[in-house]
């Protein structure tokens, strides 16, 4: 019987360590899609219901040396025009949380070093939801080590008084439901230019969002010089505004090169909708440098 068990512990260890791999593989795949935050790997970065979806799954990976623990819970948040986030308890005019219509299990993991786990997410009471978009963030919370019984104590001067400071991670995902139509649309403005001695360039932009969901995009940013040569020198992928805000600020860093002139020529900011549909819808706006 002893003998057995060891098989089926074995056999569970090596399923583990399968499942390690193929979803480190998914994170090289998709790595644009993935999470990290401390030793703790999430994929995907956030999870959308739509249409008939009743269900989605979070992977995490511990890719640290050590145990790692978390208690998983729902807050809810409000971004900033600077893409900064505060915690809320209460919804903003226009703003519906989704935690009442969401439950996950499990609430609390262990990870062994690479060893990984699913969190699965289901929306429930379909029923109450009426048209437009809920959202809240699921939040893994590092429970910090705490020292065995008996390990002794490093001895310190006690003249003296000390602080201990124990850091605790913590990573948070949105979970959003949409019901309806969507109406929004997103246009760039206030574009603007920075560049000091032996910095690199940098471009500001204004993201403007219109009606009743929030929107994720891919921005790009090509210099064209005089002669029309088109060159990628700036990117940003998963680039979120979230309903019920209308405004988000961006600086994008350019990159140095010896082939590009700041100084002529123009940028060009193209701006790739993100949708579960094959149409994907673009805006863009143009800089002229002087």
């Amino acid at each position: 019987m002893q003998n057995f068990k060891f098989i089926k512990a074995r056999i569970k260890r090596n399923k583990s360590k399968h499942f390690f791999f193929v979803f480190l593989g998914l994170l090289i795949l998709f790595s644009t899609e993935a999470m990290a935050q401390g030793n703790l790997l999430i994929f995907p970065k956030r999870v959308v219901f739509e249409g008939a979806k009743r269900s989605q799954t979070f992977n995490l990976c511990n890719i640290g040396k050590d145990t790692a623990r978390y208690n998983i819970s729902y807050i809810n948040i409000r971004m900033k025009e600077d893409g900064g986030f505060e915690k809320i308890t209460e919804p903003d005019s226009g703003q519906f949380f989704a935690d009442p219509y969401l439950r996950f299990f499990p609430r609390r993991v262990v990870l062994a070093p690479k060893e990984s786990q699913v969190v699965k997410v289901q929306l429930t009471k379909t029923i109450e939801l009426i048209t437009g978009e809920y959202r809240s963030h699921l939040y893994f919370r590092a429970i910090p080590a705490i020292k065995p019984l008996g390990e002794k104590e490093i001895q310190t001067d006690t003249t003296s008084i000390s602080v201990h400071i124990i850091p605790v991670f913590g990573i948070s995902l949105a979970n959003i439901i949409r019901r309806g139509e969507s109406t929004t649309k997103l246009s760039i403005s206030n574009l603007s230019f920075e560049k000091f001695n032996n910095t690199s360039p940098i471009i500001n932009m204004e993201f403007n969002r219109t009606g009743n969901m929030s929107v994720y995009s891919d921005i790009v940013v090509n210099y064209i010089s005089p002669k029309g040569k088109k060159t990628e020198v700036g990117k940003i992928q998963g680039f979120a505004v979230y309903a019920p805000g209308v405004l988000r600020k961006c600086r994008i860093e350019l990159k140095k090169l010896e082939s590009i002139d700041y100084s002529e020529g123009k940028l060009n900011v193209i701006c790739s909708i993100r949708s579960n549909s094959k149409n994907i819808k673009r805006t863009e706006a143009e800089l002229i440098l002087q």
